[in-house]
């Protein structure tokens, strides 16, 4: 006889345990369904934290773009008074933990899901700790797992060390090298500005940095975000909030312009054995590319569901932009205008809202 495989059958599974997938869960908690019994959260990790357990030591609370309280647990209630250079990757993965801890959210961890299709009308989860069968999906798994590093020729033949800003720890490995630094977001200044105190530093990007003068209002956020909503909505790739906020200029940018480190050159067109070549035939060595080009939706697990359209975007809907339009039972968070973390928690509650009315829960 074959060997029979146990399915965990559920009403609605949560794929991921960052900012996104703990805020759905909170708000399917707050509907009255109970965790490991209506639904499961399932997380690769092996602890709290998402991806911000992975970040570089250097990335402090001082230096990271701004934390957003989840629903119900303000983060400043879980730190010291003396906060400002504790390292981003104890703080919000200690802030993680608490909130599973204090709300009731039981997590299964470490579970990796390979895949997701249709069976019999339910959602089919594949994962290394079994099956999971459930009536609604959300999907948060961020984008951390999928680094974005663009084909350039000659990448195969470069002889140095090629690396992206997941890889990244500490600028000491590159002291008394020659650096070129890929990239115009948050990630690539603040990498540049740490690579070029130790290493000779080399600065391209695709398109120029656009830097903005003043305060980030909620106004301003509001329409950043809603750039972004509207490309999903078209089913088009999201693209990141940042791309349309620009970089604030902070003093250490002002120190920066003063060390003369931000002398931005424009992309390079190949790479070669010893560095990398532009159009017009001029050349630098280099001993390591740093790649800060940023990632993409970490959504390879639901190929099955064909939910991509030719553009490679996913049309969304909802009140959010959270709904899958092929199949409103799916809702994705992190995904387009919910990529912040302000805007996993406001997408959380809606998505949780949508989909228990879609399944005939609410």
């Amino acid at each position: 006889m074959g060997k029979t495989t146990l399915i965990f059958k559920t009403r609605i599974v949560v794929i991921g345990a960052g900012q996104a997938g703990l805020s759905a869960a909170y708000y399917l908690r707050q509907k009255g369904l109970v965790p490991g019994k209506d639904f499961v959260i399932l997380d690769q990790s092996p602890q709290p934290g998402g991806a911000w357990q992975y970040r570089w030591p250097s990335l402090t609370l001082s230096t990271v773009n701004r934390v957003h309280d989840l629903p119900g647990l303000p983060f400043g209630d879980t730190l010291e008074n003396d906060h400002t250079n504790v390292r981003a990757s104890v703080a919000v993965p200690h802030y993680f933990d608490v909130y599973e801890n204090t709300f009731g959210i039981s997590v299964f961890r470490p579970v990796k899901v390979s895949v997701v299709c249709r069976r019999d009308g339910r959602f089919r989860v594949e994962t290394d700790r079994g099956m999971y069968s459930a009536e609604g999906l959300i999907n948060a798994t961020g984008t951390w797992e999928t680094p974005y590093i663009p084909e350039y020729p000659g990448a195969a033949l470069f002889e140095g060390i090629q690396l992206h800003t997941k890889d990244y720890r500490t600028a000491d490995v590159f002291a008394g090298k020659q650096v070129v630094i890929v990239g115009a977001g948050i990630s690539a200044i603040q990498l540049l500005d740490e690579v070029s105190r130790v290493a000779g530093t080399t600065w391209v990007s695709r398109k120029p940095p656009l830097f903005r003068e003043g305060p980030f209002d909620e106004s301003a956020g509001r329409d950043a975000v809603a750039i972004v909503e509207d490309r999903v909505r078209r089913g088009l790739p999201p693209g990141s909030v940042v791309s349309v906020t620009g970089l604030p200029v902070t003093p250490a940018i002002n120190a920066m312009r003063a060390r003369g480190v931000l002398n931005r050159l424009p992309m390079f067109s190949e790479i070669t054995k010893t560095g990398v070549r532009w159009a017009d035939g001029r050349e630098i060595d280099a001993d390591v590319i740093l790649w800060c080009t940023g990632f993409r939706s970490s959504l390879d697990h639901l190929t099955p569901l064909m939910l991509r359209e030719e553009g490679g975007g996913i049309i969304m809907t909802g009140r959010l932009a959270t709904q899958v339009a092929k199949d409103p039972h799916i809702h994705m968070i992190g995904y387009g205008p919910s990529a912040s973390t302000i805007g996993a928690n406001r997408a959380g509650r809606a998505a949780v809202a949508e989909l228990m009315a879609t399944l005939g829960m609410s």
